[in-house]
């Protein structure tokens, strides 16, 4: 079983990666980009075969380790 786990800095932080990504953008001549947020995709293989045990072991995942919850957010996606 796959999971996808993404994380993405909560609204109101500021994301200087974002808006060094915007700029850059504008000034290769990508104009009307407004705004930029930066985050990060996490795909893990998981041995367990059912999806809401393996949700609840991602959760737990994201919770310790792969999000700091304080001014990031995750989604997560079993396949």
């Amino acid at each position: 079983m796959k999971a996808r786990v993404q994380v993405m800095l909560k609204n109101g932080v500021l994301d200087p990666q974002g808006e060094a990504v915007r700029h850059a953008l504008g000034s290769l001549g990508f104009d009307g980009v407004e705004g930029v947020r930066q985050g990060k995709v996490i795909e893990i293989d998981l041995a367990e075969t059912d999806a809401d045990a393996a949700r609840t072991s991602v959760t737990a995942m994201c919770e310790k380790l792969l999000a700091n919850t304080v001014i990031e957010s995750y989604e997560i996606e079993i396949d």
